[in-house]
């Protein structure tokens, strides 16, 4: 009987382990800070397309600075893929095999081009424009993370050519 007892713990016990390894586990125990604005917009309304006007914020801030937690390994585009899904806000990328990384095409539905032919998206990790692609960049605890919307190749958000 304790035979028996033992046999059928010992299989759920099994039984409970294999379970859980289909279940991919996240633990996500960092930090970092990641804010979404498009304010040059702003200074640059008449070079807007027209039907993109109304989606332009009134102070150009799309995601204000917010705290977020990450895992060992992400990337800037893996933060800015789940905070953009979580919050509901519109982002489209495509892959650039050439540099290995994704290319963020729009976010809430402002586009490369929306505002003239140097406009577009870029991101800066404490303040440095890296000269690599957001899918290349691995997030450090504490990093400050700012996608911000330019009018002009970077000069007018800090980061123009060469700036990385």
């Amino acid at each position: 009987m304790k035979k028996r007892i033992f046999a059928a713990l010992s299989a759920m016990l099994m039984l409970l382990a294999l379970a859980g390894c289909g279940a991919k586990q996240v633990d996500y125990d960092a930090t970092c800070t990641i804010s979404i604005s498009c304010a040059t917009i702003l200074n640059n309304m008449d070079k807007c397309d027209e039907a993109k006007r109304a989606l332009i914020p009134a102070d150009g801030t799309i995601l204000a600075a917010s705290t977020v937690t990450f895992s060992p390994g992400e990337s800037v585009f893996d933060v800015l893929q789940r905070v953009c899904r979580e919050r509901k806000i519109p982002m489209e990328f495509s892959w650039t095999p050439i540099y290995n990384s994704a290319y963020i095409e729009g976010i809430y539905n402002l586009y490369e081009f929306d505002v003239g032919d140097g406009s577009g998206w870029m991101y800066k990790v404490n303040d440095w424009f890296p000269n690599y692609g957001c899918s290349r960049y691995q997030v450090q605890q504490g990093d400050v993370i700012c996608w911000v919307y330019t009018c002009d190749l970077g000069y007018d958000v800090g980061g123009g050519y060469a700036a990385g």
